[in-house]
């Protein structure tokens, strides 16, 4: 019998075990020096002026938008095909979740369909650059108007480039993740990023019930306790440091599946000029269902690549997106891991080539 193939495995180690260790045992396990280092790194990897390290991915996109005072009557508009915590946040908010179709062949946002669903009432724009593939921000920012807020769904972006410029860098806000597929992780953990001094602060008094820095008798408006404890931001400093280094392990590994892969079923890719981030390796084919089972019962473990959310109870009063149920459908994320070796890729591919 063979090894299992896991979906995805960290790239932590002893690095990261010496900084945990530190921290315990400093005693200092939150509110302490390793959050500013970690959102100092962060901000230097992205380019901002600024990065705000919270709980969580879905936490980020909550206060990115709370910080935007979004709210009732309000609508924010998010691809119909992305994991759901992107339209969630929205209708937390007490906003409501405009949902736009996507092309099925990338999974991306359809500009065109972007500017068709903005409406007096539409605040911003979440565009999700989805599996870590960059969204089309120069055709996004032609539809947009000038008023309507384009924050970045970057969840499985860290390392991802338009056009030379990063991931996380390109909106009036970002949101990113550090989930345990992300290329850094700190377990679970998120972060805003941004240039805007007066967001950057709105966004650390939200995640910290409230409070302001440097006043702590007083509350002007609640918010909530999305902090990233010191602990878990020490685990993903030393990744941040080796980044780069990171995202070209993933690369490698991505050019072994797309060159045995590329002439069966569709592959990932970004637009040229861009570089891709790689969260995922998610590839397309028809028979997707009887792939996945298959696949795992031999012990490969693999996924779907993301929700319809059209699809979910929640949302299912949105419209129709065929562009997101043909993507739903079809994508399959592959196991995917810095540490995947090329014989791990072999037994996948021999193995998915049967549903081809």
């Amino acid at each position: 019998m063979s090894e299992p193939i896991r979906l995805a495995r960290p790239d932590v180690g002893g690095a990261e075990l010496a900084a945990v260790a530190d921290v315990l045992a400093s005693g200092q396990l939150t509110m302490g020096p390793q959050v500013a280092a970690f959102e100092a790194a962060l901000a230097r990897a992205v380019g901002t002026q600024d990065a705000v390290a919270v709980s969580s991915g879905t936490a980020a996109i909550h206060l990115a938008l709370l910080a935007l005072r979004i709210g009732p009557s309000d609508e924010v508009i998010v691809p119909a095909y992305t994991f759901p915590a992107t339209a969630n946040a929205v209708e937390l908010c007490g906003a409501r979740a405009v949902l736009v179709d996507v092309d099925p062949e990338t999974f991306l946002v359809r500009p065109e369909l972007v500017a068709d669903a903005v409406t007096p009432r539409t605040r911003a724009v979440l565009a999700v650059h989805l599996f870590g593939r960059p969204v089309a921000w120069e055709e996004l920012q032609t539809v947009v108007p000038q008023e309507v807020a384009l924050v970045e769904d970057a969840a499985g972006a860290l390392g991802a480039r338009y056009r030379g410029t990063p991931c996380g860098a390109l909106g009036l806000l970002a949101c990113l993740s550090f989930h345990p597929r992300k290329i850094v992780t700190t377990g679970e953990g998120g972060a805003v990023t941004t240039d805007e001094a007066e967001l950057a602060a709105a966004v650390r008094r939200l995640r910290h019930h409230g409070i302001a820095a440097g006043t702590t008798v007083d509350i002007s408006s609640p918010g909530f306790n999305y902090r990233l404890p010191d602990v878990l931001c020490a685990l993903g400093i030393p990744q941040l440091e080796r980044l780069e280094g990171l995202l070209q392990a993933r690369e490698r590994v991505a050019g072994w599946y797309t060159e045995r892969l590329e002439h069966f079923v569709g592959v990932p890719s970004a637009d040229e000029g861009d570089r891709h981030g790689w969260q995922a390796y998610v590839v397309a084919l028809d028979r997707r269902d009887e792939a996945l089972a298959g696949l795992r019962a031999e012990g490969i473990e693999a996924q779907i690549g993301t929700y319809a959310v059209n699809q979910l109870t929640a949302y299912r009063d949105r419209g129709a997106f065929p562009g997101a149920d043909a993507a739903f459908a079809r994508a399959l994320a592959l196991p995917f891991a810095t540490s995947t070796t090329e014989d791990e890729v072999d037994r996948v591919t021999a193995a998915l080539a049967r549903y081809a």
